[in-house]
This record gives C-alpha cells, sequence and structure tokens, in this order.
C-alpha cells in the first residue's frame, strides 16, 4: 500500500465531521501530483470493492468532489493515469468523470416553471427561494422541495429541519433535475437511503451515479443491475463491482445516519 493510501485511512477517521472530511479530500486532489494520486486512491477502491469498511468511508469523502461537475479539470488527469496505467478500480469511479455524463439545464428551466413556488399568483424569485430554504417552518420547507435550482437546493440540504425522508423523496423525484442531483450527491452522500434513491432515478446523471456506486453494498448493487430503466454505464458499472464484492456477512446492515 501506498504512504499516501496508509496516511488517507489513518487521518479519515480521526475526522469527526464528515464536512471536514469532503474538505480534507478535495484539497487533496488539488494538491498532489496524479503521478502520486491515481495509485493511493486506486489502492482505496480496491479496498472498498473488496468489502473494506474503513476504505469505503475514506473514499466517500472524495465522492462529492468526483460527482461534482465543477471539479471535471482536475479530475482529467487522475483519469487519464487510471486508463493509461491501469488502474482498473480507479477507472471504475472515474468512468464518467467527463462532460457527457453530466446534464445540464438550462437557466429557464433552473429559474422557474414546475417546482417554484408562488406568493400571490406570482413565482418567487431566486433570492426569496434561498431566503425561504433557510426557514424554520416545516411548510415553508415542504413548498421548496421541488425547486429546481441548485443554489435553492443546497440552502435547503443544510436546513436542520430537512429530514433524511425528505431527501430521498427530493432523490426520487422524477423527472430528476440533474443539479439537483448533484446538489444531493455532494451533501448526503453518507446516508445509504439516499445513495440508493440517487443512484435508481433513471434522471440521475451517470457523472452522479456511477461513484455513488462505489459505497453501495452488495444487496444495494443487485438493485441497480436488476433496474432496467437506467443508462447502461451506470448498470454495467454496479456489474462490475458486483462481482468484486465478496459474500454478505450475516451482520452486514447498511448505514442510515447522516
Amino acid at each position: 500500500m501506498s504512504p499516501l493510501a496508509r496516511r488517507w485511512l489513518a487521518l479519515f477517521p480521526a475526522l469527526a465531521e464528515h464536512e471536514l472530511r469532503t474538505q480534507f479530500a478535495r484539497s487533496e486532489l488539488y494538491a498532489g501530483a496524479a503521478r502520486e494520486l491515481a495509485p493511493a486512491l486506486d489502492r482505496l477502491c480496491q479496498m472498498a470493492e473488496q468489502g473494506d469498511a474503513a476504505a469505503r468511508e475514506a473514499l466517500g469523502a472524495f465522492v462529492p468532489t468526483v460527482a461534482d461537475p465543477g471539479h471535471l479539470e482536475q479530475l482529467g488527469p487522475l483519469r487519464e493515469a487510471a486508463l493509461a496505467t491501469p488502474l482498473p478500480s480507479l477507472g471504475r469511479l472515474l468512468r464518467c468523470a467527463t462532460a457527457a455524463h453530466h446534464f445540464a439545464s438550462s437557466d429557464e428551466e433552473l429559474a422557474g416553471g414546475e417546482g417554484v413556488p408562488t406568493r400571490d399568483g406570482r413565482p418567487l424569485t431566486l433570492g426569496e427561494r434561498r431566503a425561504l430554504a433557510r426557514a424554520p417552518s416545516r411548510a415553508a420547507l415542504r413548498k421548496l422541495m421541488r425547486d429546481p435550482h441548485p443554489l435553492v437546493v443546497r440552502r435547503l440540504l443544510g436546513n436542520p429541519k430537512i429530514t433524511e425522508h425528505d431527501v430521498v423523496e427530493m432523490a426520487a423525484r422524477r423527472p430528476a433535475v440533474p443539479e439537483v442531483a448533484t446538489e444531493i450527491a455532494k451533501a448526503w452522500w453518507r446516508s445509504a437511503r439516499v445513495r440508493l434513491a440517487v443512484v435508481l432515478n433513471p434522471g440521475s446523471p451517470p457523472g452522479v451515479s456511477v461513484p455513488l456506486l462505489a459505497l453501495l453494498l452488495r444487496h444495494e448493487l443487485e438493485q441497480v443491475v436488476g433496474a432496467i430503466d437506467l443508462p447502461v454505464v451506470v448498470r454495467a458499472t454496479a456489474g462490475e463491482l458486483l462481482v468484486l464484492r465478496p459474500p454478505p456477512r450475516p451482520t452486514e446492515v447498511p448505514e442510515t445516519k447522516h
């Protein structure tokens, strides 16, 4: 195992807050060289594929960055290194880390339309919706759960009144808004129910769904493989991971805590 991978496995458990973990993982991706990062991240992927819980938890901290199209330029050299070396486990993680696998909504779709709450028959402005997303009222928050704008969704997901059940409902809604799926994956990657809801939504971009597959357990991968309405690349990657997963242990229970 590379010294860098060993360091990650030692450091991530010491970071209690998952936001600190994702920030640290992102800083590692930006500070390191691809030639050093690629084999270390590939080793984490290998261990996670073989059912190592500590490696899966450490790998999870990298997933929000991998699933975010805003970091594709930084991920490009890593993806090239995975394909050239080859590093098959890292290649699976970054298989859809391309612009083609991230779908973008138009400005008009994000600014208004279905899901945008109204007041006196007038659609609320983006600023009004962002302010409303901070409200402590459950009734107010329910109005925003169909909002398509990522800035509103990001603030909504950070509201302490939002529950895991709410986020699962948002993640499962069809048709999916790609930017909403991205925000949910970034903010709630630790929730097994949310991860699976995002992946099982056929409208979620493969650029978001495929990195999440690395965190799924065997029985969850089986559901993905059997979901015929999902993109081919998502089902195919899930099938590869399923072959690599060890037989389930009697005590294996999916994580649900956010």
